[in-house]
């Protein structure tokens, strides 16, 4: 499984929407160094605050929503999603769901997979989960692979030489340097990274390398005029154009 062989490398994190508790139980049998839930609040970020407000979007929502047959309303302590993958009407109840979050105080609205995100304004983000397990795990630089616009605030973290961004899905209004066409390509990136560092390690650091490993991704890319080639054959678009994608 690449996503193991990495994690034996390099020091990786898991920065999810998903509640904390929900990406732990996920992981099994993969050895990460830190795991940040509900968008990069959990676990530092956690406010008894936080969960009130949350709580009463909720009950706001459940009142304005709950007619809308196959809409779900998940809540995750600290964040709230608004699911309408299963609704036929995805129109009426986008502008449904649009009218209902008008005012909620202290709201930050994220778009997603047929989703509808809320988070508190003021909470950690994605981005800032990142600074903060860079510092952590003092490494000068990092590779962010993201699929959602939840994962924006994470590209947006630092510059180039530090950050290597990487979205699966292009899209031109995304702040991340590359992307991947589909889920399936990150294997090939994974892969690429074995490569790029062949021994193991019980206790994987930066060590100095990782600045090293983001201009050598670069490197490529540019090589590749414009392209980042993650195995011998197939390229992959560079600077997130959807259009160069192979």
């Amino acid at each position: 499984m690449p996503g193991g062989e990495v994690a034996r490398r390099y020091p990786c994190v898991v920065i999810s929407g998903r509640s904390r508790d929900d990406v732990t139980t996920r992981l099994k049998g993969i050895s990460v160094r830190h795991v940040f839930g509900n968008h990069g609040l959990e676990p530092w970020g956690q406010d008894v605050a936080y969960a009130k407000r949350v709580r009463k979007w909720i009950d706001h929502l459940e009142r304005r929503l709950s007619s809308y047959t196959g809409l779900t309303i998940e809540d995750k302590t600290y964040s709230v999603a608004i699911h309408y993958r299963s609704v036929r009407q995805k129109r009426l109840v986008v502008q449904a769901i649009n009218d209902a979050i008008l005012g909620l105080h202290g709201s930050r609205t994220i778009g997603g997979k047929q989703a509808v995100n809320l988070v508190p304004r003021d909470a950690p983000h994605k981005g800032m989960a990142l600074e903060r397990a860079r510092r952590l795990l003092a490494c000068d630089s990092a590779i962010y692979v993201g699929d959602d616009d939840t994962d924006e605030d994470a590209f947006r973290a630092a510059p180039p030489e530090r950050l290597l961004s990487v979205r699966i899905g292009g899209t031109r209004k995304s702040g991340a340097h590359y992307y991947l066409k589909t889920q399936h390509e990150i294997d090939s990136l994974l892969r690429m990274l074995v490569r790029l560092r062949p021994t193991r390690s019980p206790s994987p650091s930066c060590d100095g390398h990782a600045g090293t490993l983001v201009e050598h991704i670069h490197t490529i890319a540019s090589d590749a005029d414009g392209h980042l080639v993650v195995n011998g054959r197939r390229p992959v678009g560079g600077h997130n154009d959807p259009d160069r994608a192979v």
